[in-house]
């Protein structure tokens, strides 16, 4: 459990270290090219779910957001918990990326009462919705889990 503490807790610091550089040095709305046609850095705070959904909430309504997202946070450390008994160093490692991300966004919800984005991807007509720190973390911690539940056996198969 300590791995996935101290991997919770490089996520949620790099997570708001880069934001923090994202908000002092960009302007909303306003992309910095770093790939030209396909990666920009665009200051975007982020008042819905992932990728923008229900952004038009009320403002009232965005703290049962971050009471949602604080109740599936306490069902992934259940999970965890079930899930570290098992020792695996990768299922740690997942679920260190997921909970610091998790943490991250959860902070900037508290703080500004969305969550800052900065990294914009885009190609031709196909542009994916701005991200973060917290957001890569959490999308690598699924994979990581999903491959690991993939790649066991099945007791149904034996």
């Amino acid at each position: 459990m300590t791995a996935v503490l101290v991997i919770a807790g490089v996520v949620a610091i790099l997570d708001q270290l880069t934001k923090a550089v994202a908000l002092d040095r960009l302007a909303p709305g306003v992309p910095v090219q770093l790939i030209d046609g396909l990666l920009a850095l665009t200051l975007v705070k982020n008042e819905g779910l992932a990728f923008g959904l229900l952004a038009g909430l009320p403002p009232a309504w965005r703290w049962i957001v971050v009471a949602l997202s604080l109740g599936a946070l306490l069902v992934l450390a259940r999970v965890a918990v079930g899930v570290l008994t098992q020792g695996a160093g990768l299922d740690q490692a997942a679920i260190g990326l997921i909970f610091g991300g998790a943490v991250g966004n959860l902070i900037d919800r508290a703080r500004f009462g969305a969550v800052v984005d900065f990294v914009d991807v885009y190609y031709r007509g196909f542009h994916w919705p701005a991200f973060n720190a917290a957001d890569s973390a959490i999308t690598i911690g699924v994979v990581l889990l999903a491959l690991r539940l993939l790649a066991k056996p099945s007791a149904r198969a034996a």
